[in-house]
């Protein structure tokens, strides 16, 4: 994954970009769009709320896919200076769970965008920490505009 260089927003900044509020922001790092594909990151820290045992669970990585698929949907609307979209996953399949990672493991999200009709965008992710799969999968992701 070579999109990860230099983060875009990090920590408290990507709150103008999702609708989640502490506790419950999954995403930490946005490192931009790069064509068809988003990256973003999550630091997995001792304090959070999917966190047991040392570890991130399977809700807290599949939640941190939706809200990294969030960043990028928030990133496109901020730079067009529109108000950003509330989402909601409708689908999550194929959702292969490779590892479950340690409190401080960085983890490095690709979004890859496979189909996008109206305001449904079916995405692919693919979530890795030091090079090595925690997870992926597909979501289907459905907008609601203010209209």
């Amino acid at each position: 994954m070579t999109c990860f260089e230099k983060a875009l927003l990090v920590k408290d900044e990507l709150l103008t970009l999702i609708p989640q509020r502490p506790p419950m922001v999954m995403v930490d790092a946005f490192y931009g769009i790069f064509g068809e594909i988003s990256c973003s990151g999550l630091t997995v820290g001792e304090d959070c709320l999917f966190c047991s045992d040392g570890q991130l669970d399977e809700c807290g990585i599949i939640e941190h896919i939706a809200q990294s698929a969030a960043a990028r949907v928030g990133y496109l609307y901020r730079s067009r200076n529109e108000e950003v979209p509330i989402g909601f996953f409708g689908s999550a399949d194929q959702i292969t769970i490779h590892r479950l990672p340690k409190v401080g493991e960085v983890l490095q999200t690709i979004i890859r965008i496979e189909q996008e009709v109206f305001d449904i965008t079916l995405i692919s992710a693919e979530v890795e920490s030091a090079g090595k799969p925690v997870a992926s999968g597909k979501m289907k992701i459905f907008l609601k505009k203010d209209k």
